[in-house]
Parts: structure tokens; sequence; C-alpha cells
């Protein structure tokens, strides 16, 4: 058990002593349940739908005599007219195979994909002269790239990217969008993918688009221009994703000043991928969280978590959640910009899946250095964080956990007494019957620090007390017979220190004199007990 990753974690814990680069935990030793997609995580691929199931192809025998669009033609009739020689033709059929791949459900991709379409529409791209047939082609592939990675291939093997990249100049605003999306879902399909379509030049012209419409913002079309907005921000977003690889230094540096610009944006969907690119940025090395706060863009995701919009709130919280993950320099980057208050009115929010992030980023904070954790104190967030172990669901207390424990791990000795003056001492009790073996092995460890910091100060007994008055007493003796092995070690270690009559124990002067109390709402049946180290 001992070799195991979260053994090896768990180790760090111990009150011997804290180096805060060790103790901080990484983005990707984050519990699974962290990283689970949510419905507000943007997607990595987008189909163009149109509910409009007509043709309004030439008149034919199928079309009816009150002179109504028919039904659209069969597959084999599309390629027969995409096929034909005759311009009129090409772009009637290729609108019908946009239609027939735009359907809500089940749209016969691979059927096009085997009907050898594909070529012939990368092809229709290239006719600048004809502006409609780009589009409708463009949207046709759009929609094929949008499917799984072999579809995705099929249009990039066809030859189609540079050709989109080429179409991000066109002077036809559709056709331009049209390109920004199919090369979102191209980008989106993983590292492969988006590298293949940056070597092929997609940054400068999508920036280009970016700045370009982030100036004409307030112009007259500003519906219009969020909408192809939302694409642009999204397709950056694709180029922002994925590891192993991730981005390279180059493309962080070259997105981050355009990212900066499309966090003070007015439309919530801009800000949300706008967001969920620096998320994606900021999970991974120091070098790149670096990029990220070198650009400035920090203070802006702290306004952020006040808009309101869950949709933005989310993301922004999980990319200063992933800078605290980095260095001390690199948290008090987030902590200066006065992220500590608002990271508290989140423990405190009503989605309890923003509550177990604010939660961990805390937890992040707390495993910094004295200074940092003298600052969450100062900024009131134990008390919300102490409710939260108490009262949250469960993979919030988690979160809250490994936030109380770090806390015991690096604090100074008043900083522990802060968070025993808070009541934590009873919820981290009530978590010791866990199902989770990690919780409680984590909750044993910040109960151990607890009664390190009381040892130095002679005051065991004070601190046992209550602890006992807590009923944490008996459950640590119970876990000497749990059958995970680091559970009894480290419920045997508590024991033999701390809970064995007759044992010699340190009874220096004490160092510091202050007062240690349960408060009345957190106490055992009302009881308030005060201990003086």
């Amino acid at each position: 058990m001992s070799g195991t990753p979260t053994a090896e974690r768990l180790k760090n814990f111990k009150n011997k002593g804290k180096d805060s680069e060790e103790l901080r935990r990484r983005r990707n030793e984050v519990n699974v349940e962290l990283r689970k997609k949510t419905k507000e995580d943007a997607l990595s691929k987008r189909r163009n739908v149109c509910l409009d199931g007509s043709f309004d192809g030439p008149t034919s025998p199928s079309q009816d005599k009150s002179g109504q669009p028919a039904p659209l033609p069969s597959l084999e009739e599309i390629r027969h007219g995409i096929f034909s020689d005759q311009p009129g033709n090409q772009y009637i059929f290729t609108q019908a195979a946009r239609k027939i791949l735009s359907r809500e459900r089940n749209p016969p991709i691979d059927t096009l994909i085997e009907c050898g379409v594909i070529p012939r529409m990368v092809e229709f791209l290239q006719k600048n002269e004809d502006p409609s047939l780009q589009f409708e082609s463009a949207w046709a592939l759009t929609n094929i790239a949008s499917g799984t990675s072999e579809q995705t291939k099929a249009v990039v093997n066809a030859g189609a990217v540079p050709h989109f990249v080429a179409l991000l100049s066109s002077s036809d605003r559709n056709v331009c969008e049209q390109a920004v999306w199919a090369l979102g879902n191209i980008a989106g399909d993983g590292p492969a993918m988006r590298d293949y379509t940056i070597e092929n030049g997609i940054i400068p012209p999508l920036l280009a688009i970016a700045n370009n419409n982030i100036i004409q913002e307030n112009g007259e079309n500003s519906s219009q221009n969020n909408s192809f907005m939302r694409n642009v921000t999204w397709t950056i977003s694709n180029l922002c994703r994925n590891k192993n690889p991730a981005p390279s230094v180059y493309v962080v540096r070259a997105l981050l000043p355009t990212l900066y610009q499309l966090t003070m944006h007015t439309d919530n969907e801009v800000l949300a991928d706008a967001c969920w690119a620096l998320s994606y940025l900021t999970d991974g090395t120091n070098e790149k969280i670096q990029e990220v706060v070198n650009s400035g863009v920090v203070p802006n995701l702290v306004k952020l978590l006040c808009s309101g919009n869950l949709q933005v709130v989310t993301p922004s919280l999980r990319s200063l959640g992933n800078i605290v993950t980095g260095s001390d320099v690199q948290t008090d980057a987030v902590v200066n910009a006065g992220a500590l208050l608002k990271f508290g009115d989140l423990l405190r929010h009503p989605k309890m899946n923003i509550v177990k992030e604010a939660a961990w980023t805390i937890s992040n904070i707390t495993a910094g250095n004295t200074e940092q954790i003298q600052k969450v104190i100062d900024a009131e967030v134990v008390l919300p964080l102490v409710n939260v172990l108490r009262a949250g669901d469960f993979k919030a207390q988690k979160e809250a956990a490994w936030a109380v424990t770090n806390l015991t791990s690096g604090g100074t000795i008043q900083q522990i007494v802060a968070l025993c003056e808070s009541g934590a001492l009873k919820p981290m009790c009530d978590l010791l019957d866990a199902s989770d073996e990690r919780t409680v092995c984590v909750i044993l460890d910040g109960i151990n620090n607890i009664l390190s910091a009381a040892q130095k100060q002679g005051e065991v007994d004070k601190v046992a007390a209550v602890i006992e008055e807590c009923e944490g007493l008996d459950k640590i003796e119970n876990l000497q017979t749990h059958e995970n092995e680091e559970v009894y070690q480290k419920a045997l270690e508590i024991i033999d220190t701390f809970f064995t009559e007759g044992d010699d124990e340190e009874n220096e002067a004490p160092k510091e004199q202050f007062t240690f109390s349960q408060p009345q709402s957190a106490a055992t049946n009302g009881n308030s007990d005060k201990i003086s180290f």
C-alpha cells in the first residue's frame, strides 16, 4: 500500500516541517470526479444543425403541383448532382447534402463519405468566384468533421485544412465563419489534429479575425458579431486543448494576448470559452502557468467569479484553481488579485460542484507557505470551509478535508488553533467513519498534526479531551482493526502517541499562550471547551 501514488502523497502531510512545492497537489493527482466533463464544459466538436429539410432544387417529377419545395433528393441523386459539370447543380445538390448532414438526429455521415463526395466538396472550397458554393461546401464538411475521429480524418485526408485556412481571409463573412467552425471541429479532434491545423497556419488569420471583431464589437450588428465571436473563441479554445503533447509555448504566447481581451467581452458564451481555453493552458507545467500569469489575465478571471453566470464561473474557477497548483509565486498572483474573498463566497454556492472546486482550490493555497495560510485565515475563509466539511456533499467534504489537513501540515501553532476555533475538530472526527479510505487517511493526518501541535505546547490532554468528546477517540480506536493497512497504521500511531495511559509526555513550558475553543454551534451537545496551550 505504501508504494501507491496515494500513499506517497499522504506521506507528505505528516507534521515534520513542510516543503510547499512537494505538498501542493498537482492537477493530475486530483480526484477523478473533479475532471469529469460537465454540461458547462465546452464541447470539442459542434455540428451546425438546420431543421429545414426542404429541397430548393430545379423542378422535377417529385415536386408537387403547388410549387412547394420537394423533399430532399436521395443520396445517389445528391452524389450525381455534386459531380455535375453544371455550377447550378453543384450548388443545389451540395446544399442538399448540407441539409441532410444538418439533421438533428442520425445524419448519414458515413454514407456520404462512402459516396466519395468529400474530395469534390474540397474542390468547391477553392471556387472564390462562387462564395455561395464555398459556403454550402464548408458547412457540409464542417458537419462531417463534427463526427468521429475517422470521419474528421476523412475531411483532413481530402486536403481540406489548408483551404479552410485560406478561407479565414475570405471577404465573405459567412464563408469565413464557416471555415472557422470547420477548423474548430478539426482542431478539437485531439492533439495531432490540433497541431496539424497550427502547422497549416491557422493562428495568424484566426487572431486577426478575433482582434478585428473585438474592435468592431460595439457596432450596429452586435448580435451577428457575437455569433461570429463565439465560433472564433471556441476554435481558439480548441487550439489550447489536450495534453500529451500540450500546445507549445509558442502557441500559448501567441494566443494569450487575444484571450486576455476576450475575458473582457460582454457575451457570456465568449467569456465561457475564453475561460475554458485558459483552464486548458493552466492544466500543465509551471512554465505554462507562468505564461498565463504573465499575460495579466488573473485579475480578469477573479472578476468573472462574480459574474453570477454558472457558464462563466465554472471555467474561471477551474483556471484559477489550476494556477494555484503551481509555485508559491504563481499562487500569490491569485491571492493578491483578491480571489480569497470570492472563494469564500463560492463555498456557500448552491451548486455543490462549484463548492467542491472552490474547496479544492483553497486546499492548494493552504498547501502553500505560512503567509498564504494566514491570508486564507484573514479572508475569513476557514469558517465556510469548516461548514463544507460539516455539511457539504461528500465530494466537497473530501476537498475540504484536504484543505484543513494541508493547513495543519504547514501552518503555525496559532494558525492551527484558528482552524480548531472555527469548529474543525468535530466534522473531522465525523468523517473518520467515511467509506473512502483516502479521505480517512487525510483526516487522520490532520488530527495527528493538531495533536502534535498541542504536544509542543504541553496541552495534549486538553485537545485529546475535545477529540474524545466528539467521539473521535472511539472511531480512531475502531480504525485499528481496519482492513486497509495505511488506515490501521495511522490510527495506531495516534493512539500510541497521544492516548496511551502512562506514556511520558512532553510537559515543556508553553512557548506561546493562546486560547483554543470549540464554538458553541460545533461542539458536541452544545459544550464549549476552552483550551489554553
